[in-house]
């Protein structure tokens, strides 16, 4: 039986931490992480060339907010910063995910797998 092991992958910020984009006007709280780029090729091409990031870094699922709508964002680690606002996110979909709001992040649910 040959069993290889996922190479472990440092990223700078952690499930349930509040983050902010660093040219865009969103912030959110991280959800699930992908260790490097996950997503099309189609919506890569699709960032601005001046912000586009490399790919060959932890992307981060965050449940994302503006003043004006509520949504998901796909963000690569290096257009992320942590949010020092101390303000919790209104996104509804928070709630479902996560436990109280910390200061800078939300406490993360154990939820138990079969």
């Amino acid at each position: 039986m040959n069993l290889s092991m996922k190479e472990l992958i440092e990223t700078n910020y952690s499930i349930g931490q509040v983050v902010r984009h660093k040219y865009l006007d969103f912030r959110g709280v991280i959800f699930d992480v992908d260790p490097e780029f996950n997503n099309t090729e189609e919506w890569y091409q699709s960032i601005p060339q001046q912000i586009r990031p490399r790919k060959d870094q932890p992307f981060y699922h965050v449940f994302a907010e503006n003043d004006d709508v509520f949504y998901t964002a796909y963000v690569s680690q290096q257009n992320l910063i942590a949010d020092d606002s101390n303000s919790p996110v209104d996104h509804p979909d928070v709630k479902e995910f996560f436990g109280p709001f910390k200061g800078q992040s939300y406490e993360v649910r154990e939820t138990s797998r079969n």
